[in-house]
């Protein structure tokens, strides 16, 4: 065997004399090939050193660049693809290291870490903490945390922490944490936090709290916790609380902030300063507010300082409480009014 090897360096030592330095993409003390190749070699088993990738197809061991590859990237690495400062290639599937930044120009499987940033044209899975950013043309899939941000243009699964914020142009599930915001375009189920806002072009399922604001296109259903509003273009459910309003076309559970308002609600409304049902629409259940302003149909009760509806199939508790839909003179009622359908 040490024959052997000695022979094939000397082979190789002999062929770079013989030509211009330039002409020799690399330098491969091989066997087989698998061992050491040094250069823009196209494939490898064992260790490969190069400066920056022109050429590389496959390395099965470890890829060690100082450059991201030239033009688009090329090559697929399984194993450790090391950058000094820089890595990149085609795929990687394993354990991806710049001091830098490392990029896929596919995909990214397995654990990476970049001094600054690291992303993939396609999926990223796996584990991968990227000192400021890391981004995903597809899925991000796994545990992301970025110093900055981390983001996906597709969907996000498992655990994403942006220092700034987290975002995925699709869907997301699991748990979404953002310094300043968390949003997606789709569906958001699982847990969401913001320093600022939380937000879902489609629906909100699980645990969403923002220190000012969160709101869906379609139905929050959970538990959600906004220090300023909540919001939902469908459905708030369970339990929404708020420290100045909440608003959504229908309200199911208990909500609980200075005002609420509603197209329709059931369950406990708590809103100290004022609760309002829109026109035609309806609340069951508790309603208490300074102000009840119920436009539509009251069933169950209200209880404020002056109670107000349309239709009262239910009972008023308050100083003035009043229901159009009653005979004149039974209309406006201290302390209690009654109606029923």
């Amino acid at each position: 065997m040490k024959t052997r090897a000695a022979v094939l360096v000397c082979a190789a030592a002999g062929t770079l004399a013989s030509a211009p330095l330039a002409a020799q993409p690399s330098l491969d003390l091989t066997v087989d090939g698998v061992g050491l190749s040094i250069g823009d070699s196209r494939r490898v088993t064992g260790l490969r050193l190069n400066f920056r990738d022109r050429r590389m197809e496959e390395v099965v061991g470890a890829n060690v660049t100082v450059w991201a590859p030239y033009d688009e990237a090329r090559g697929r690495v399984r194993g450790l693809a090391l950058g000094l400062p820089v890595t990149g290639a085609r795929r990687i599937d394993g354990l991806g290291v710049g001091v830098l930044g490392v990029g896929a120009g596919e995909t990214l499987r397995g654990v990476a870490v970049a001094g600054l940033g690291l992303g993939a044209g396609r999926d990223v899975s796996g584990i991968a903490l990227g000192g400021l950013g890391i981004g995903a043309g597809g899925s991000l899939t796994g545990v992301a945390i970025g110093g900055l941000g981390a983001g996906a243009g597709g969907s996000v699964q498992g655990l994403a922490v942006g220092g700034i914020g987290v975002g995925a142009g699709g869907s997301a599930r699991g748990v979404l944490i953002g310094g300043i915001g968390a949003g997606v375009g789709g569906d958001l189920h699982g847990v969401s936090l913001g320093g600022i806002g939380v937000g879902a072009g489609g629906s909100v399922q699980g645990i969403t709290i923002a220190g000012v604001g969160a709101g869906a296109g379609g139905d929050m259903t959970g538990l959600q916790i906004a220090g300023v509003g909540l919001g939902a273009g469908g459905t708030l459910r369970w339990v929404s609380l708020a420290g100045v309003g909440i608003g959504a076309t229908r309200i199911e559970g208990l909500a609980l902030a200075p005002a609420v308002g509603a197209q329709q609600a059931r369950g406990l409304m708590l809103a100290p300063v004022y609760f309002r049902i829109d026109e035609n629409g309806r609340v069951n259940g508790v309603n208490v507010s300074a102000y009840n302003d119920v436009r539509g149909r009251q069933q169950g009760v209200a209880i404020g300082l002056f109670n107000y509806a349309r239709e009262l199939d239910g009972l008023q508790l308050g100083l003035l409480n009043y229901a159009a839909n009653k005979p004149a003179g039974t209309r406006l009622l201290p302390i209690a009014n009654y109606a029923r359908r």
